[in-house]
C-alpha cells in the first residue's frame, strides 16, 4: 500500500516539475501583471478613501441642515402660538 502511495507521489512530483517549468520571460510577465494589479488596487483603495471622506462630509452637512430645519420649525411653531394668544386676547377685549 505504501509503495503505491510513494509511486503515485513520485509520479505527481515528476509531472509537476516537467509541466511547472516557466521561462524567465513568463515570470517577468507575471510580475508585470502583478505589479499592474497592485497599482489598480491601490488606486481603487485611494478612491474608496476619498469617497468615504466625501460621504462623511455629506453626512455631517445633512445633520447640520436637519438641525437648522428643526430649529426653524420650532421657531415657527412658537410664533404661531404667540399669534394665536395675541388674537385670543384681542377677541376678549
Amino acid at each position: 500500500m505504501q509503495s503505491k502511495i510513494i509511486k503515485v507521489t513520485l509520479l505527481a512530483v515528476s509531472l509537476g516539475m516537467v509541466g511547472g517549468c516557466a521561462t524567465t520571460e513568463q515570470l517577468e510577465e507575471a510580475k508585470a501583471m502583478a505589479s499592474a494589479s497592485m497599482e489598480k488596487a491601490n488606486d481603487a483603495y485611494n478612491l474608496a478613501q476619498i469617497a468615504n471622506t466625501t460621504a462623511s462630509e455629506a453626512s455631517y452637512a445633512a445633520q447640520q441642515a436637519q438641525a437648522t430645519a428643526q430649529s426653524a420649525l420650532e421657531c415657527c411653531n412658537d410664533n404661531s402660538s404667540k399669534l394665536d394668544r395675541m388674537f385670543q386676547k384681542a377677541m376678549m377685549k
